[in-house]
């Protein structure tokens, strides 16, 4: 069993568990949005989200097939296909480089992550095996159901629990710093999760 494999194996016996389906994780996922944000084919998305194994293409084929994706599910603001030009010029090169890069599949670093960062991709998004791809997906999804079903989770790992604890000993300025900090911290991650300020 390849890393990938196993990793990906691991989280969706926790999903599993989290959810109360293992087994039938598609059941309970958003299987088009996973593969809107891996680039993998949702039947793909689905054989693994089922513990399945699949026919994963050659590194070359791979990126074609993800640059193509990204042609066929991203859209300009007015809704219509990126043309082959326009996806040159957010590259930062021509026209005759992106289809050389569709035909031989190896596209320059720079130019794929200026691709991959217009569009808001992971890293990795060009080169990950489908396995892999999907289990990168799958952490926020894990987060957000470990963090219902133990709220409390997430600050004891990160040791906020432990350093509560010495609230006893701390004087009134450490205890607001503190508490600023903490409300600061909360006040980002709910921008960061509703994307406005």
């Amino acid at each position: 069993m390849s890393d990938s494999y196993a990793s990906l194996t691991e989280v969706l016996a926790r999903l599993g568990e989290l959810t109360g389906r293992p087994g039938r994780l598609p059941e309970v996922l958003d299987v088009s949005g996973l593969s809107y944000r891996t680039g993998v084919a949702a039947g793909t998305v689905v054989e693994l989200l089922r513990g399945g194994r699949v026919s994963e293409p050659c590194l070359a084929q791979r990126v074609r097939q993800r640059l193509d994706f990204i042609r066929e599910t991203r859209r300009r603001p007015d809704g219509k296909r990126y043309s082959l030009d326009e996806l040159a010029r957010i590259a930062g090169t021509s026209r005759q480089w992106l289809s050389e890069w569709r035909k031989s599949g190896m596209p320059s670093l720079e130019h794929a992550d200026r691709l991959r960062r217009f569009f808001g991709l992971p890293a990795g998004f060009f080169t990950a095996d489908e396995p892999e791809a999907l289990h990168e997906a799958l952490q926020p999804v894990l987060q957000s159901l470990e963090a219902e079903a133990d709220p409390l989770l997430r600050l004891r790992e990160s040791g906020l629990v432990r350093l509560a604890a010495r609230a006893p000993q701390m004087n009134a300025r450490q205890l607001a710093t503190l508490a600023d900090l903490a409300e600061m911290i909360i006040s980002s991650e709910r921008v960061k999760d509703t994307g406005r300020a």
